[in-house]
């Protein structure tokens, strides 16, 4: 009976045998499901720009301290973002059949304690960004309208994905301000692309949940683009490519920053020659593979700093 209640609790989009539903002690299983902890996607892809900019600003290898910080920052931003995300979305979510089963809708997270749980996380963000120098402190507070506007987007705008790309890749102009206490040509670049970049993956995702978004309203890029989606993304993910090679240039990267970003661009290409858009399961698999690009990325700035 224990095990047949855990399955009802899981949420249906998550990996199956996480390690939330494998290890973590029930009593917090919910609140780690509200923070998106079983579906770690997240948090590299709000992470690895904060990588790709500090390693473009940095000489020779990038500071371990500061990759730390923006761990622990973008993981508990990421859970934050969620949690506010679906405290808005909750009526939406309970709609849509691959998020009705998420904490707030199906009942296992109240409002009240969703509510405490982003504060505390937002505090976490807080003691991180504090740890930087003015500048960047700065332009971490700049960006949180950007955040609470977010989940609204989808109910006035085919374009929420940009505004989330705005949001999400904050950490590219983060990084190169928390190394330099500025900002310079090579990290706008670099925000350029990401933007971009996010825009391309989010339409991927969003193809998931256009049947169900249709029917109660909800818009997005995948039903703005709908069968001309591959052509888009040829589009933004060139851009995307074009902005990054732009910004090791502007930073100075040396020689073997290049060869390592093709092959990132190459994975790009493979999901769009390979995307189908009415295989949800297909687009979950593409979506996920920029986790993959973005260390790629992150390598491309490393070896074009000490090789």
């Amino acid at each position: 009976m224990d095990e047949m209640k855990q399955d009802e609790a899981r949420v249906a989009d998550a990996p199956p045998e996480n390690w939330v539903d494998r290890y973590a002690p029930a009593w917090t299983r919910p609140y780690a499901r509200l923070a998106r902890l079983d579906r770690p996607i997240g948090w590299w892809l709000l992470l690895l720009p904060c990588w790709w900019s500090v390693a473009l600003a940095s000489e020779g290898w990038p500071p371990l301290a500061l990759l730390v910080l923006f761990f622990i920052g973008a993981v508990a931003m990421r859970g934050a973002g969620c949690t506010w995300n679906d405290i808005v979305d909750r009526d939406i979510d309970a709609a849509v059949a691959r998020t009705r089963s998420r904490p707030l809708p199906s009942g296992a997270v109240t409002l009240t304690g969703a509510l405490a749980f982003l504060a505390l996380q937002c505090l976490i963000g807080l003691a991180v960004l504090l740890s930087f120098n003015s500048f960047a402190i700065l332009l971490g507070f700049s960006s949180l309208l950007l955040v609470a506007i977010y989940p609204f987007m989808k109910r006035i705008t085919y374009w929420p994905q940009f505004v989330l790309g705005l949001a999400f890749n904050w950490g590219a102009l983060m990084g190169w301000a928390a190394v330099h206490g500025s900002l310079s040509t090579a990290p706008l670049l670099l925000y350029l692309g990401a933007v971009s970049w996010t825009i391309g993956y989010d339409t991927i995702y969003a193809h998931q949940d256009k049947e169900d978004d249709a029917l109660i309203g909800v818009k997005s890029t995948a039903l703005k683009f709908g069968e001309a989606t591959q052509k888009w993304l040829w589009l933004f993910y060139g851009i995307a490519v074009i902005a990054f090679a732009g910004a090791g240039a502007a930073a100075g990267l040396g020689p073997f920053f290049y060869p390592v970003l093709a092959a990132g661009a190459a994975l790009l290409v493979w999901q769009i020659v390979t995307l189908d858009i009415n295989d949800p399961a297909r687009c979950l698999r593409l979506f996920r593979l920029n986790r993959d690009f973005g260390l790629i990325l992150f390598a491309a700035a490393v070896a074009g700093q000490v090789a």
